[in-house]
């Protein structure tokens, strides 16, 4: 089984949903289509309230990915953490630490202290971050799961615009590599997947587009080829055409 592995936890799918943008009613929707097996999900639309609750949208047997978003600090993504622990029952933790509210770019430096911080409290810790190879490895060796590096900023659907960044990860970190933002198509999720990344994470591409539920199967599709594609290894770019068959040998008889 060509399976996803992070830490000590396993998933059939490699095709990671986000769950912001969403209206609820069209969550479980976007879950069956695309047949993913891992939800993003933050704090603050799991609420524990009389309001409607996320919760009640996801169907059973999802496992949750709880991110830290709104921390801007290691500690205060430790402390949204261990609050997500208590809510979701999970174990893995996206860590997200964002002060730049402008580009919403992570914090490097502060995203390799709360892996430190969020491992150590027994977390399966998932950072998201810029492309940085000298970060990627403070990160991992901090303990992270896996590397989730941006592909663009996020919400912008621009596609692969840290591919060679990215790459470079590829070569040089013994971890999961998952492309997390600014995806914006299936191909470009299909062309991630062809480079070797492990997963890929979705949100916005198919929370705004005109069918939930088509593009959400859509891109389910494109990360399976795209593997697929990986796992056969592409064939070769040839400077001279090739003939796939004999233009005139069979004429000799």
């Amino acid at each position: 089984m060509d399976t996803l592995k992070l830490g000590k936890f396993e998933f059939k799918s490699r095709f990671i949903l986000g769950s912001g943008k969403y209206s609820l009613n069209l969550i479980k929707a976007a879950i069956n289509e695309g047949e993913v097996d891992l939800l993003t999900l933050a704090l603050r639309r799991a609420n524990t309230g009389n309001v409607e609750n996320i919760l009640d949208y996801i169907p059973k047997g999802i496992s949750l990915l709880p991110n830290t978003s709104g921390a801007r600090t290691a500690e205060e993504a430790l402390k949204i953490a261990r609050l997500a622990r208590e809510i979701c029952k999970s174990e893995l933790v996206k860590i997200e630490v964002i002060r730049d509210s402008k580009y919403l770019l992570p914090d490097n430096y502060e995203t390799i202290k709360a892996v430190e911080l969020l491992v150590k409290d027994g977390f399966t810790a998932l950072p998201y971050m810029s492309a940085d190879l000298y970060a990627a490895r403070a990160m991992r060796d901090a303990g992270a799961a896996a590397i989730m590096p941006l592909a663009a900023p996020i919400g912008t659907n621009k596609g692969l615009c840290a591919k060679e960044f990215i790459q470079i990860l590829l070569n040089e970190i013994e971890l999961p590599i998952i492309v997390d933002a600014g995806i914006g198509t299936p191909a470009q999720a299909c062309e991630a997947m062809q480079m070797g990344v492990s997963a890929v994470m979705v949100n916005t591409a198919i929370a705004l587009s005109n069918d939930v539920a088509k593009m959400s199967r859509a891109f389910k599709l494109a990360i399976q080829a795209g593997r697929n594609a990986y796992l056969a290894k592409i064939a070769p770019i040839n400077e001279f055409a090739d003939a796939s068959s004999p233009l005139t040998g069979f004429l000799r008889d």
